[in-house]
């Protein structure tokens, strides 16, 4: 049972790093990662290694799907609490959201769900989620939690990029014309989710990784006022060095209020694939 009256759950898609989400008591329901008909729980049956260790050995290609409305349900029963704030993985990626709604009827009339979609992924829907669960430690109304979930939606960038389109188009998120495009002339996409659309698009192609991740902190910064302090999350699949490199540039060319180093989930993996690295920014 959750300590306070309200509480502040989100999925795996998130990334917050899992000791960071115990501190702020927020609630994670797992979506699932599927390897041919067995079903892991994305995050407690299956890690980051794990997940990548098994990529690289499987010849079947994994499959992620949504929390069912009963995983909902069960989470939220077991908070205990009267009021419960979801803020999950964008529609246009993942019908989680259509499982959280769901779920709205299967609990107890006397707990009110609150379903808030992100439009985003990965640590851009993990940064709202701080968000929140920050206002509702701080005291605040159900009220006053959504709405600092979508302060921090209001600047949010979230750029990434992958080191083949293989597993974005086995995901169906890129189409086979991007993805053999992109495979033929041997570049490396620099891709975004604004929240306008909470899905994936082009920016750019470059010819090199060492240009993509260059590029990464370039477009990143170009698309938030820097005046202002920010908060700043790097995730990454199998790539950390790649990774502090990114989260070092980001610091010395922004005032960095709060900085966050992260696994991606063997979910975001799923469609990731090894080499997969990407940044959220929002506002502090």
């Amino acid at each position: 049972m959750d300590e306070h009256r309200i509480t502040v759950m989100t999925d795996s898609t998130c990334d917050i790093p899992p000791e960071l989400a115990r501190e702020l008591g927020i609630r994670v329901v797992p979506l699932y990662v599927l390897f041919g008909d067995e079903h892991l729980r994305d995050g407690i049956d299956v890690d980051s290694d794990g997940f990548y260790a098994r990529l690289s050995a499987d010849p079947e290609h994994p499959k992620s799907s949504q929390p069912t409305p009963a995983d909902f349900q069960s989470v939220i029963e077991a908070s205990g609490s009267s009021e419960v704030v979801c803020i999950h993985i964008s529609n246009r990626l993942s019908g989680t959201i259509a499982s959280a709604t769901a779920a709205q009827e299967l609990v107890s009339a006397s707990t009110r769900v609150h379903v808030v979609d992100s439009m985003s992924v990965s640590m851009g829907l993990g940064l709202q989620v701080l968000a929140a669960a920050r206002a509702r430690n701080a005291g605040g109304s159900v009220e006053e939690i959504i709405a600092a979930a979508e302060r921090a939606r209001n600047t949010l960038q979230v750029v990434f990029t992958v080191d083949t389109l293989e597993y974005l188009h086995r995901g169906g998120r890129i189409g086979a014309a991007a993805k053999l495009l992109g495979t033929a002339l041997q570049l490396k996409p620099v891709l975004a989710i604004p929240t306008a659309s909470g899905q994936i698009e082009a920016v750019e192609r470059v010819r090199s990784r060492r240009r993509s991740l260059a590029r990464l902190v370039e477009y990143s910064l170009e698309q938030i006022d820097t005046s202002r302090p920010i908060r700043a999350a790097v995730m990454q699949g199998v790539c950390p060095d790649d990774a502090h490199w990114v989260l070092g540039e980001l610091t010395a060319r922004a005032d960095v209020a709060e900085a966050i180093y992260t696994n991606v989930t063997p979910v975001v993996g799923t469609h990731g694939g090894p080499g997969v690295l990407g940044i959220a920014l929002c506002h502090a």
